[in-house]
């Protein structure tokens, strides 16, 4: 499974990834910080999806694309 991830800054300097795929949204002080949170949740609604049968096992091996 591969997941994008879209980054963006606010006017007040936070960074902001989404991950479209998911819906996701998360908010972190720097750049850095914003990928480890997104991808982390990210991996948390996977495993979740896959635990209620929503997605094949495999999905667990999601890879992510850093959009530039």
């Amino acid at each position: 499974m591969k997941l994008s991830i879209e980054l963006d800054r606010e006017a007040d300097g936070r960074w902001i990834a989404e991950v479209p795929e998911l819906s996701l949204l998360i908010y972190g002080d720097s750049k850095q910080e914003a990928i480890q949170r997104v991808q982390s949740a990210a991996r948390e609604i996977v495993l979740g999806r896959i635990a209620h049968g929503e997605l094949p096992p495999d999905s667990a091996n999601a890879e992510f694309d850093i959009a530039a």
